[in-house]
């Protein structure tokens, strides 16, 4: 198993879930399809390729792979941070893992720490070192750039998003 495949899958409550039916968790995918069906700009920034699970789920979803949610690879990418419309921000620790974001059993949870901010000047400094990495302007200088780093970010033409898998 590779352990640096972090990003398996992500689950997120049903904000209209009534308190009996609080256990009901959707895909982030099913979330962020959703999202891209009313044109929204979804882009995710990690460190290695998504795990077999969340690769099987975004190929369902053709929204996603057609340009819904542009997923760029940096070995370095260690952040873990969402930004919605420059207004509010999460910065925090947890992985996107069961472990990480609380969805396993108590006592095998991460003890994990995170905050959410509207202040600006929080949220101009994590935007801007975002699209530094998004848009490759750290690769030039980055050590990893000959040995560890597959696709330089600097030299991609536009972010690319997955495609489906064909079978063999």
């Amino acid at each position: 198993m590779d352990r640096h495949r972090e990003l398996k899958e992500l689950l997120v409550e049903d904000p209209r879930a009534t308190a009996r039916s609080r256990s009901r968790f959707h895909s982030v995918l099913e979330v962020f399809s959703a999202l891209a069906q009313q044109k929204v700009e979804l882009r995710i920034l990690h460190a290695a390729p998504p795990s077999g699970p969340f690769r099987r789920s975004f190929d369902r979803r053709s929204r996603l792979y057609k340009g819904g949610l542009e997923l760029r690879q940096c070995p370095r990418v260690h952040l873990k941070t969402v930004i919605i419309d420059g207004r509010l921000c999460y910065l925090g620790s947890a992985n996107w893992t069961g472990a990480g974001l609380g969805a396993k059993g108590e006592g095998r949870r991460n003890f994990e720490i995170g905050m959410l901010t509207e202040d600006e000047d929080v949220i101009d400094q994590v935007q801007a070192m975002y699209e530094a990495i998004w848009s490759g302007r750290m690769c030039k200088a980055c050590k990893l750039r000959n040995s560890g780093c597959e696709a330089p970010l600097d030299l991609a033409t536009r972010p690319v998003a997955l495609k489906p898998k064909r079978a063999p």
